[in-house]
């Protein structure tokens, strides 16, 4: 079986450098996971906590790329999920219950739920209408959030006791969490990256590309797509729920429409449709965004700038570089 990063790079690359495609990501994973351990010797222990945010977002954003990438679905709502799975951790959590899995696992179960509810109805659009209507409903779900004064209202919810992982975990490492996110992280790369590929991917991909063909043919265009809009609404959930325990609060600002927008701008920034543009558009954006904010309080430019940029010279994302120099490598 082809190795699927060595997909993603240009052929003239993959073929220049055999090994290197094969063992990028691993070098990456073992990078990151060893991070936590020599971060203090560098006084980096505070950009432990960064990177474990940036890995949450790329989950997040990976389900988004997921349905808007190979299956078309604009959707302007995604941070609803994400809202989601951070309030079914709260309500847990007033509940009583102190389970970071049951915790999490519900999030994932409860976000995927109301994913259906939302494809179902949402899905029967197309277009403009799809993008406003998925928007509608991600407004719906934050003023719901902001009603709920049991948990916080518009002021938040404050987790002041952290969730159990379990009792050999608990006291195994300082930045056990951070470990356990990295792992969660990779298997969720590697299962879009699996599932893209496989015979349910080249379907969502037609759809995408041309629905009435797909149709004619026989395919059930409405279930297929409502199977990935459920499955990225959970993986969202899963986000949040993992952002609810990573922040220690939850507002409904987590749900607000530009939150969807910033998912869907970082998305496009790393690479539209590309297996790894969602984690790197968002690794490229968050790392920006914290380092201009250490200069200047008017970081909102450079951004806007280097969009741009992009815009112009790479259409296709930043991940869609690696083919340029890919090529380039190869003639000469």
């Amino acid at each position: 079986m082809t190795n699927p990063v060595s997909q993603a790079l240009h052929p003239a690359f993959a073929a220049r450098f055999p090994g290197a495609a094969r063992r990028l990501p691993w070098l990456v994973l073992a990078l990151l996971a060893a991070f936590p351990l020599f971060a203090p010797a560098l006084g980096l222990e505070y950009y432990v906590g960064f990177v474990r945010r940036v890995l949450i977002v790329a989950i997040a954003a990976t389900s988004l790329n997921f349905i808007l990438g190979y299956g078309g679905m604009a959707a302007l709502g995604h941070a609803g999920f994400i809202g989601v799975g951070a309030y079914t951790v709260v309500a847990l959590v007033e509940a009583g219950f102190s389970s970071a899995w049951l915790a999490w696992g519900s999030a994932a179960v409860v976000a995927g739920l109301a994913a259906a509810a939302i494809g179902a109805v949402s899905l029967r659009t197309r277009g403009v209408y799809f993008i406003m209507i998925t928007l509608a409903f991600a407004q719906m779900l934050y003023y719901l959030a902001v009603s709920l004064r049991t948990y916080g209202g518009d002021d938040g919810y404050g987790l002041y006791t952290p969730l159990r992982l379990g009792a050999w975990l608990d006291g195994a490492h300082a930045h056990v969490f951070y470990w356990v996110v990295l792992a969660v992280a990779a298997a969720i790369f590697a299962l879009f990256s699996r599932v893209a590929h496989s015979r349910y991917g080249h379907a969502l991909r037609g759809i995408r590309d041309n629905e009435t063909r797909m149709v004619a043919l026989g395919y059930p265009v409405y279930r297929l797509k409502l199977a990935g809009f459920v499955a990225a609404g959970a993986v969202a959930g899963l986000a949040g729920g993992l952002l609810a325990s990573h922040n220690a609060f939850v507002s409904p600002g987590i749900m607000h429409w530009t939150q969807s927008a910033l998912l869907l701008v970082m998305v496009m920034l790393g690479g539209l449709g590309r297996r790894w543009g969602a984690p790197l558009g968002v690794a490229l954006w968050l790392t920006l965004e914290e380092a201009l904010k250490m200069h200047t309080d008017y970081w909102h430019w450079p951004l806007g700038v280097l969009l741009l940029l992009v815009v112009f010279h790479a259409p296709q994302g930043v991940a869609a570089l690696f083919d340029r120099f890919g090529a380039k490598g190869g003639a000469r």
